[in-house]
């Protein structure tokens, strides 16, 4: 066994012992995805103050909420459609407050540029999320792409922990306006194969009838 495969291993075990408390708690699903939230909102205030390193740690304990409020969901039959509404748009929320700390920042400290490159990191993380939406009222799925909320989040998490925050920021930057046009360029194709089909189908249809 690889140290990879028994590190998976072990935090697999941690996170069902963690699961199943909280199922046992009988806390509701949504509370800990508010929790999740709130933990957020701290780490934001500790970016800001540029308090880098003990945020990466509160972004960590924010993580862990976010990795268990679904699973708890399934645990105790509370899975609900509202409730995976909620998660998103919470999710939404915690990824601007991380970045809007960063924009405080930066701008408390006069760089003008990372305030610029910050805001583009926040529209790519929207834009990432909204072409999906959008996309997935058009065609069946549009999960294409690498820089999703989980790549992102692990990237904070490094920028923080290890002071690396500009590196990081531009990453996020590139590849995340790379995907939303990937995302773009596969739904055109898609959209595109599904008009087809369905004209095709209608003529085969019409000569049928004939």
């Amino acid at each position: 066994m690889t140290y990879t495969r028994a590190i998976g291993i072990g935090c697999d075990f941690i996170i069902k012992r963690i699961v199943r408390g909280l199922a046992l708690s009988k806390i509701h699903p949504n509370a800990l995805t508010f929790i999740g939230l709130l933990i957020n909102v701290y780490a934001a205030v500790l970016l800001a103050q540029g308090n880098f390193w003990a945020g990466g740690w509160v972004i960590v304990g924010a993580a862990l909420f976010d990795m268990v409020d679904g699973r708890v969901a399934r645990e105790t039959n509370q899975v609900t459609r509202f409730g995976g509404f909620f998660d998103s748009v919470l999710d939404r929320y915690s990824d601007l407050g991380l970045l809007m700390g960063l924009l405080v920042y930066y701008g408390s400290i006069n760089r003008p540029w990372y305030v610029v490159l910050t805001a583009v990191v926040m529209t790519a993380s929207v834009m990432i999320s909204y072409t999906r939406s959008r996309a997935e009222n058009t065609i069946p799925k549009c999960k294409v792409g690498f820089m999703e909320r989980p790549e992102r989040m692990v990237l904070m998490m490094i920028g923080t922990l290890f002071n690396r925050m500009a590196p990081v920021l531009w990453v996020i930057a590139i590849l995340g306006n790379i995907t939303v046009i990937h995302r773009m360029i596969y739904t055109y194709h898609e959209a595109k194969r599904l008009e087809e089909s369905q004209l095709r189908l209608a003529g085969e249809a019409r000569a049928v009838g004939k």
